[in-house]
């Protein structure tokens, strides 16, 4: 086992529904260490995705990428490129699916008589400003839509790509309806580059809550996850720095590991930070009941027992301390429109 370069997994585990399974090492040979990307095509026939999950702050998203190149280890979407064949491992960074059809899909949904006005999250799942999105547009095109509809949206990510969008955001936030929670989870350029190695380094993060919290669109921090023995130490100076940049709201979840991302955060650990594996994984079963994931709503995002209640009260504390809210702005709905066709407007 060796580190990939470029990339958060150092391996392929196999898919959990496939009876067989199979290893490619070229990738290992001198001159080549890091698997090449390859952009495949999904024909989905609808966009908009509804959970009813109860500790999830939106009921309707839209992801226009499935996987992700910013190839976050600890990546809670990685098992869902399992449903599509692939491993939750390098392939969920280096297979990358793109709805092409992500605007028009978007468009013909929210045209319908029968969509009723609500907030679109975009970035539910994977992050929708990763690498790919500065030469598809994708993310903004469905963000033109959006604007056009005056439909609220609530963004998460951690690139600072989402700078480019300033205009159509800052429109949508005229009307009350855009919000950015830029996701932090480190200010150590270093850990943050072995975590999540094609992510925009911290600074660039804040820099981009600092720009558009400057254009009037309400900004906010999300702390995740937070590890336990390795990251949590962190949340005081990550609340400040991004205070002083302009955020307005903070939130954090704390590290869960389903299925394949366990064994892959392991692998990670053994890797990077072999010294402190024992201690973090400890830290992490303390939180889950002596397991490494919690699944049931209610603990899966914040955990339980002594060390959730620690990280709760130093998020609560930090908060207060840097006068930022630990509630997000509320978004509204009062101006969606449908534009009249070019067909009606003759009429």
């Amino acid at each position: 086992m060796k580190e990939s370069k470029g990339r958060g997994a150092a391996s392929n585990p196999a898919n959990r529904f496939e009876k067989t399974s199979y290893e490619v090492s070229d990738w290992d040979e001198p001159g080549d260490p890091s698997p090449h990307t390859l952009f495949l095509k999904d024909s989905s026939k609808s966009i908009i995705n509804y959970n009813d999950s109860p500790d999830v702050g939106f009921t309707t998203s839209i992801n226009p990428y499935r996987g992700c190149e910013h190839g976050c280890i600890y990546c809670f979407a990685r098992p869902n490129h399992e449903y599509l064949g692939f491993s939750a491992g390098l392939d969920f960074e280096t297979r990358i699916l793109v709805k092409e059809d992500a605007p028009e899909l978007l468009r013909r949904e929210i045209s319908s008589k029968r969509w009723e006005p609500q907030v679109i999250a975009i970035s539910g799942v994977t992050d929708a400003y990763q690498p790919v999105e500065k030469r598809l547009k994708l993310t903004r095109r469905c963000l033109e839509v959006l604007a056009e509809f005056i439909n609220p949206v609530v963004i998460v990510t951690k690139n600072e790509l989402v700078t480019r969008d300033i205009d159509l955001l800052a429109e949508l936030a005229r009307h009350d309806a855009a919000l950015v929670f830029v996701s932090v989870t480190s200010l150590d350029g270093d850990l943050a580059r072995e975590l999540e190695p094609r992510a925009s380094q911290p600074a660039c993060r804040l820099a981009a809550i600092e720009a558009l919290s400057a254009a009037g669109i309400p900004t906010g921090v999300l702390i995740a996850p937070v590890i336990p023995g390795l990251t949590d130490h962190e949340m005081p100076a990550i609340i400040a720095a991004v205070a002083k940049a302009g955020a307005k709201a903070a939130g954090y979840v704390t590290l869960r590991l389903p299925y394949a991302v366990a064994p892959l955060f392991e692998e990670w650990l053994s890797l990077h930070r072999p010294g402190e594996k024992e201690k973090v994984l400890n830290r992490i079963r303390s939180l889950r009941g002596g397991r490494m994931n919690d699944p049931e709503f209610g603990s899966r995002l914040r955990g339980e027992g002594p060390i959730a209640e620690q990280i709760a009260g130093l998020f609560e504390i930090s908060c207060r301390k840097a006068g930022i809210n630990s509630t997000r702005p509320k978004l509204s709905t009062d101006a969606f429109r449908r534009p009249q066709s070019p067909q009606m407007r003759l009429f």
